[in-house]
């Protein structure tokens, strides 16, 4: 699994490469969609999640 590891190195390129493809104006709007996204994901984990605990309880 030591495949998996990404160093400073890699991370640095992948953020340049990211900057150079949708410029310094659409990365604060792409983290903003991201981070709904993942707020979205979580709410609907975590109404599941209470559902079940409640349809275990009764």
């Amino acid at each position: 699994m030591q495949y998996a590891m990404l160093g400073t190195t890699e991370i640095v390129v992948i953020l340049l490469v990211v900057l150079i493809l949708f410029g310094a104006k659409k990365i604060p709007e792409f983290a903003k969609g991201l981070g709904k996204g993942l707020k979205e994901f979580k709410d609907a984990k975590n109404d599941i999640k209470d559902s079940i605990d409640s349809d275990s309880k009764d």
